[in-house]
């Protein structure tokens, strides 16, 4: 005899869940970045001119045979990011672009 609280997974429910599920989180991507550009030429028109941009120092850096990188401090490079979530206008956004002010070449 079964439970009437026994659970039964039905496999075109659980699909027709994952399909809204997926749809449901590709429209609240696309809203956001939406809202996101939209604040963006919002604070791009504004009076407060560079509003929507800030710059980013970095410094550069080379691995060494030991293993070790040697930072080159005397020439600090600069890196104009956008105010934002979502990178805008091929400029990247300035939490991404902060998080590491060392950049390896080589």
């Amino acid at each position: 005899m079964s439970s009437p609280y026994e659970f039964k997974a039905d496999p075109v429910r659980l699909i027709r869940f994952a399909k809204r599920a997926l749809l449901v989180l590709v429209l609240a991507v696309v809203i956001t970045w939406t809202a996101d550009y939209l604040r963006i030429r919002f604070m791009m028109a504004g009076s407060a001119e560079g509003a929507a941009f800030d710059t980013v120092t970095f410094y550069y850096a080379t691995a060494l045979k030991s293993g070790k990188l040697e930072i080159y401090f005397d020439q600090p490079q600069t890196e104009v990011c956008v105010r934002s979530l979502f990178p805008h206008f091929d400029r990247r956004p300035c939490w991404y672009a902060g998080r590491s002010n060392v950049k390896r070449v080589g």
